[in-house]
Parts: structure tokens; C-alpha cells; sequence
């Protein structure tokens, strides 16, 4: 698209080079045209219009539902379609947006999450944070981010389950950054807190971690993201995960 406006800019520029008025009101156009989807992104930009017309169809729970959401990026996004039979029949509500980060999901999850009525959240977030996706993150800001969901589910009667960070030895879209270090550093502080506040710690990263502290090539699509037989994986520990903290009691 922005190719297009550009060849229609110097095209207009060229019909009129002679007044310089035109000239400039067509370079006003073309850079409002250009930007437009810039302004468009900034005003929603938690991405709270994603899921806002499928929620609709959550306002009223059945008897004995077992409704859980599961909160993340892309990670769980893909999990939907290229695991489907994981959520066929079931009381699962995929709220996986690709290339979020922990801030962007804290300002959805009150309309994505609690307002769903699920009785466990699980929650998978922090690698694109690692990726600087909406900018520098620090470990303590991830980590933050990720507890105050935790905490938000809690106080309105929500389980929930703390995933950790999948295992990446690098980030493809961002191969300055090297994310071993922050994985590990958020990882320990999220068990540590799930632990200690009666929550379940979900760790995928045992399970999918190579010799090098990278995504097991069997498991992944690319040193992020999970293939089929990645996502398998995953099912199995979330399905653990979810029949435990129902049966808590």
C-alpha cells in the first residue's frame, strides 16, 4: 500500500511541478495518506476491537461451565489453528493476539478475561516484550505486567495459571536481541510468585528446551514458535494443569 501512495504522489507532483501551492498541498495529502494507518493502530492500540464483537457471545455462562481463556500472543493465537482439535467441544476461549506484549494485554484483560467469566485464566506472555516489540522492557516490567494480571483474575474470583516464557535461543525479527538471559530471568520469577500465592506455574520450558536453551527444532516453526507437534506439547502440560486446579478442592 505504501508503494502505491508513493507512485501516486510523485505522479501528481509531476502533472503539477510548476505551482509550487499545489505542490505542497499534495505532499500534505500523501504524507496524511501514508500515515493514516500509523494514526489508525495508535488509537486502539491493546488491539481492544479484536475481540470486542466475539466476547458478545460470553455474557451468560451454562450450568457447571468450566470456561477457561487462555491470555497471550501469537503463541496461543496459532494455537487455535494449527492445534484446533485442542479447543473442539470444549469450554475454551482463545485470546491470543500476535505481537502483543505484557502492557497491551494488562489494558484488555478486564474485556477479554474477567468480563468472560471464566473460572481459570491462563496466562502466556513476555517474548515479545523480550523482542522490544512496543519498546524497551526491563525483566521487572515483564514480570510486573504478567502479576498484575495474575492479581486482577484473583480478586474477581478467577484461578489462575501462570505459564513460563517458551525456551528461544533467538528472535528472528529481532536478532540483536539475545533473550536467553530475560526468558530465564522472568521464568523464575513468576514460578517464585504463582508458588507462593496458591497459583499453578505452568512450565512449558522444561519440556521444550534444548541442549543450546533454544526451542527444540522438532517442537518449533521457527526459533519462537511452536509447530504441531510443539503444541501437542503444550496441550498435554495445559490440560495437567487445568484438571489440577479445578480438582483443587
Amino acid at each position: 500500500m505504501a508503494l502505491l501512495y508513493i507512485f501516486y504522489f510523485f505522479t501528481l507532483v509531476q502533472q503539477d511541478k510548476k505551482n509550487d501551492d499545489q505542490v505542497i498541498m499534495k505532499i500534505t495529502i500523501f504524507f496524511i495518506l501514508l500515515l493514516k494507518p500509523s494514526f489508525a493502530y495508535s488509537q486502539d492500540w491493546p488491539e481492544l476491537g479484536k475481540y470486542s464483537e466475539d466476547n458478545k457471545r460470553y455474557t451468560n455462562l451454562y450450568d457447571n461451565e468450566d470456561r477457561v481463556v487462555f491470555m497471550g500472543n501469537s503463541i496461543t493465537q496459532n494455537w487455535e489453528t494449527t492445534l484446533p482439535e485442542f479447543f473442539e467441544g470444549k469450554s475454551y476461549i482463545n485470546r491470543g493476539i500476535s505481537g502483543q506484549t505484557t502492557p497491551q494485554m494488562l489494558i484488555r484483560f478486564r474485556p477479554d478475561v474477567i468480563d468472560l467469566k471464566p473460572k481459570v485464566v491462563i496466562i502466556l506472555a513476555g517474548i515479545n516484550d523480550i523482542a522490544e516489540n512496543t519498546g524497551p522492557s526491563s525483566v521487572k516490567m515483564i514480570s510486573d505486567n504478567i502479576i498484575s494480571m495474575a492479581e486482577l483474575a484473583k480478586v474477581n474470583g478467577i484461578d489462575v495459571i501462570i505459564s513460563s516464557i517458551l525456551p528461544a535461543k533467538d528472535i528472528s525479527w529481532r536478532p540483536r536481541v539475545n533473550p536467553q538471559s530475560k526468558i530465564s530471568a522472568v521464568n523464575k520469577i513468576i514460578e517464585q510468585y504463582a508458588k507462593e500465592n496458591g497459583m499453578i506455574y505452568l512450565d512449558y520450558y522444561s519440556s521444550m528446551v534444548d541442549k543450546n536453551n533454544g526451542l527444540k527444532t522438532n517442537y518449533g516453526s521457527d526459533s519462537v514458535h511452536p509447530n504441531k507437534k510443539g503444541y501437542k506439547i503444550m496441550s498435554v502440560l495445559a490440560e495437567k494443569a487445568i484438571f489440577k486446579i479445578l480438582n483443587k478442592n
